[in-house]
């Protein structure tokens, strides 16, 4: 009877949501920043609820909904642009790519035959970078097959491995130098396993590094530094390569600092590491500016370094910076809060990032990307609009650089009633009924 009523709760709790279908449990926000090299005028940024694109500068900013890149739930595709403008999403069943900005979307390698060693359909991508000749590279993170490091040469039409495939490990982040493109470094996390004697062997974190293109790996000593810590599960993630220094790189250990992170710093190509920082939050990016500080952006508080990330010291008047990217032209790109207590969901700064300014707002969202008639998005996206514009009352973008006249007063939707996806209203009983499917019936892939 017990759960019974738990099942009585939940179809009435659902049933008393907002009239907007298909959310995703999250609230709305922007996590992730990704822009188009060489191009200041290009951004993409991620959100919970799709991806939003922007070609002018931040003036306007239109949506993409998460079925037409090819993914839902509680996940967050990692996202590449190409100097040619082509989008590259990490997916749980491939990695999914756009060659008009966003209006259509396939899944690389789908057509290569299943069993070809180049085939990157049907598998979880997890980590993605794009070299500085333009050589795509991605990684996988499958627990029901080998998973291995793969290179495209011809802008992800076609792949093909670089001597990384293992059954045990799960690869995570993948960075190439952008000073030298033959020096890769790829960070994997490796299951709990059986040893031939019957024990068991612990979960591991790996690095590891390349200097000629993937044609061979030297593992870096992690397990055998006396400064290393690690979380319950020892996840490193590469953060970020000095852009002219390809032996200087910053590693990620996710949650080895209670929900925090520590940050470490390797001059010597990875060979040693030291403990640079500690957040009480995870590390969402770490950028080197060109010409000037090394940012890390953390929800909870963001730091700067201005020795090359030696140390680091708390930034002051920022937003809660859940992304950071800097644009060719200088000019820093991060996420905020829509609502309190920064009335700004994208923000732009300076260089030195003394002072921030709002983009770009929820209120402000132009509609859904304009594609042609047939187009993945326009079939998939435009259908679910008027749901997300009613959610948000968006009225369209303001003239570029300049403030509202007042402050929305919208209040920020509750995270059960979000607008992932968001569908036509629909009747309250038709939400109720979702929401019991959901209860009973969804299964999450999860790792």
């Amino acid at each position: 009877m017990r759960g019974s009523s738990a099942l009585r709760a939940s179809v009435l709790g659902m049933a008393l949501l907002p009239v907007v279908a298909a959310a995703n449990g999250r609230a709305p926000l922007t996590n992730g920043v990704f822009l188009k090299p060489g191009d200041p005028h290009t951004a993409l940024v991620r959100t919970t609820f799709g991806l939003l694109v922007s070609q002018d500068d931040g003036c306007s900013f239109h949506w993409v909904c998460e079925k037409a890149i090819g993914y839902g739930g509680e996940f967050d595709p990692k996202y590449a642009i190409a100097t040619d403008g082509t989008i590259f999403a990490t997916t749980f069943t491939g990695l999914r790519v756009s060659r008009d900005g966003g209006c259509t979307w396939v899944t690389a390698t789908a057509e290569t035959p299943v069993g070809d060693p180049g085939r990157v359909a049907d598998i979880w991508i997890d980590a993605l970078d794009i070299g500085p000749s333009g050589e795509v590279w991605v990684a996988t993170a499958e627990s029901a097959r080998a998973n291995n490091i793969y290179r495209s040469t011809d802008n992800g039409l076609t792949f093909a491995p670089r001597n990384m495939e293992s059954p045990t490990i799960w690869w995570k982040s993948i960075k190439v130098a952008r000073s030298d493109a033959q020096r890769v470094y790829v960070a994997g996390y490796q299951v709990a396993g059986t040893l031939a004697d019957g024990g068991q062997s612990p979960p591991t974190a790996h690095l590891l590094r390349s200097s000629n293109g993937g044609d061979a790996w030297t593992e870096l000593p992690l397990a055998g530094s006396p400064t290393m810590q690690f979380g319950s599960t020892p996840i490193v993630f590469v953060a970020a390569v000095d852009p002219t220094q390809p032996d200087t790189l910053l590693l990620t250990s996710l949650g080895a600092n209670g929900m925090g992170d520590r940050l470490y710093r390797s001059i010597d190509a990875g060979a040693t590491f030291e403990e640079v920082l500690a957040t009480t939050t995870p590390i969402k990016d770490v950028v080197f500016t060109t010409g000037g500080p090394v940012m890390v952006a953390s929800l909870g508080g963001s730091f700067q370094s201005i020795d090359n990330g030696k140390t680091f010291a708390p930034l002051v008047g920022t937003p809660q910076l859940g992304c950071l990217a800097q644009r060719s032209d200088g000019q820093l790109v991060g996420c905020g809060a829509n609502w309190e207590p920064d009335f700004k969901a994208v923000a732009v700064a300076s260089p030195t990032a003394t002072s921030w300014q709002k983009q770009f707002r929820f209120v402000e969202l132009a509609g859904p990307l304009q594609c042609p008639v047939g187009s993945t998005s326009q079939q998939l996206c435009d259908p679910s609009w008027p749901a997300l514009q009613q959610q948000f009352g968006a009225t369209g973008p303001t003239a570029c650089g300049v403030e509202p006249p007042t402050v929305d007063a919208t209040p920020m939707p509750k995270p059960g009633g979000g607008c992932c996806d968001a569908g036509e209203a629909s009747p309250l009983g038709a939400v109720a009924l979702v929401g019991l499917v959901v209860v009973l019936g969804r299964r999450r892939r999860t790792r």
